[in-house]
């Protein structure tokens, strides 16, 4: 544990940004989760309107960089590619 209060209090707050971004990962997870089920629905318009919603989530949180901008766009491309996919 650390002895200087500098370290303490940096201590602190990684905890507390760590947490705050395991929840923004959590978020992103579930957006993604929700397209998947959509997908697995077959239901191609409702698909859509989840990869819509889920998109804005993802940009947003890969703009924090809580989620690599690259992850980010590979997974918006994976999701949008599987939909286009539906018949």
């Amino acid at each position: 544990m650390a002895n200087i209060a500098s370290a303490r209090k940096r201590a602190r707050q990684a905890e507390k940004r760590r947490t705050h971004n395991m929840s923004l990962r959590t978020t992103v997870r579930s957006a993604i989760k929700n397209v998947k089920k959509a997908i697995a629905a077959g239901d191609k318009s409702a698909a859509e309107r989840a990869l819509q919603a889920s998109q804005s989530v993802i940009d947003r949180i890969a703009a924090k960089r809580v989620l690599h901008p690259k992850a980010a766009d590979r997974q918006k491309r994976r999701l949008s590619r599987a939909i286009k996919a539906l018949p």
